[in-house]
């Protein structure tokens, strides 16, 4: 089973703004224990499509900046930002079928824009 990357506020913009790949970001804390259900479902998320999407954990309690950034005001909160930008974001705990099918269409749309650039190059 993989690790997540933690990330925090210091680390956040270069791990997750400046990715060359779409980022589900997993908004959570230790007492929350509706983000422990979900975790095995994002590990599996970042093993399975590890080759076009990253899974970094942002621990709420330790990093009140990049929460407050964006808003998050409940966790489990996901958010998947793609070149920067903020493109889905799920509150609550979630079947990892029902998170993917969530983020499928941005994640798949990245992989289809690359795999065309790189065919023109």
């Amino acid at each position: 089973m993989a690790d997540l990357t933690h990330v925090n506020d210091e680390t956040f913009d270069a791990e997750v703004l400046d990715s060359d790949r779409p980022v589900l970001v997993d908004f959570w804390a230790d007492w929350c224990n509706p983000c422990k259900m979900v975790e095995p479902h994002l590990v599996a998320l970042a093993e399975e499509h590890s080759d076009s999407l990253r899974v970094v954990k942002v621990n709420l309690d330790e990093n009140p900046r990049t929460a407050g950034r964006y808003g998050v005001m409940s966790i489990p909160t996901m958010m998947l930002i793609v070149d920067g930008v903020e493109r889905a974001r799920l509150v609550g705990a979630r079947p990892k079928a029902a998170i993917w099918s969530e983020i499928e269409s941005y994640v798949s749309a990245v992989d289809v824009s690359s795999e065309a650039s790189s065919a023109g190059a």
